[in-house]
């Protein structure tokens, strides 16, 4: 730390849990039997070589991820390095710092518990490694923080209406999209099914397109609308929120 006790930098430092790491392992593996097993002349031809290239690209970014991202915080503002590339705000740019729970569907094996910048904007980005998997208490990091961070603003810490109202409209937009996703995956179940019955009865023309574009248009369909209801009404789950 500086003299100000401002300066700290937040990476790796704890493991992935194994349970994790071998469902990892078994879903890649899993995947790689597939790709390497013989298909028939009317199978799609260019789906193992995209299934290969979509699971190079997670296995890279879940590298990255672990050993490239982190927060760095200094005097001057903080600096969230991602897997590729790093944004900096300084410190008259930063509206607040909270520690919020993880979106629903993480599971116990990813944080509970995640930290996010907001700017004047509304806009909000994660702070890598500042969290539950790498922290004792997060809230507490973030409390200090921004006690040590205050004679490096030009501003305090307090709300402000006008930003409270963006940062809002954004939570309930992403929701809505968040639900439209959740919308997509029920209905490739639902899809997949109907498919199923097709092909059984000798009657399936066009199973790609039930699988795919149909959940794809209900996903959009139902984010698009959630997001036009909840910008004029929010869900009161968000209008709590601190």
């Amino acid at each position: 730390m500086d003299e100000g006790g401002v300066e700290r930098e937040y990476r790796k430092r704890r493991k992935r849990p194994w349970p994790h790491l071998a469902l990892l392992g078994v879903v890649f593996v899993n995947a790689l039997v597939h790709l390497t097993t013989d298909h028939d002349e009317g199978d799609f031809r260019w789906a193992p070589p995209l299934i290969g290239l979509l699971m190079a690209m997670t296995l890279v970014r879940i590298l990255l991820e672990q050993y490239r991202a982190r927060t760095r915080v200094t005097s001057a503002g903080i600096t969230a390095q991602g897997p590729v590339r790093a944004r900096t705000w300084a410190w008259s740019e930063v509206y607040d710092i909270r520690v919020e729970h993880a979106p629903r569907g993480s599971g116990r094996e990813a944080p509970q518990w995640l930290t996010y910048l907001y700017d004047y904007q509304g806009r909000r980005f994660l702070l890598p490694h500042l969290d539950d998997w790498q922290l004792d208490d997060p809230y507490a990091e973030v409390t200090e923080l921004c006690l040590a961070a205050a004679p490096h603003r030009s501003l305090t810490w307090e709300r402000r209406p006008d930003v409270e109202e963006r940062i809002l409209r954004g939570a309930a937009r992403r929701k809505a999209w968040t639900w439209g996703v959740y919308g997509s995956a029920v209905m490739i179940a639902v899809m997949t099914v109907v498919s199923l019955a097709l092909v059984m009865t000798g009657r399936a023309d066009h199973p790609l397109l039930l699988i795919g574009g149909v959940p794809l248009a209900c996903g959009v369909a139902l984010g698009a609308v959630l997001q036009w209801y909840w910008d004029a009404h929010p869900p009161r789950s968000l209008a709590r929120q601190p």
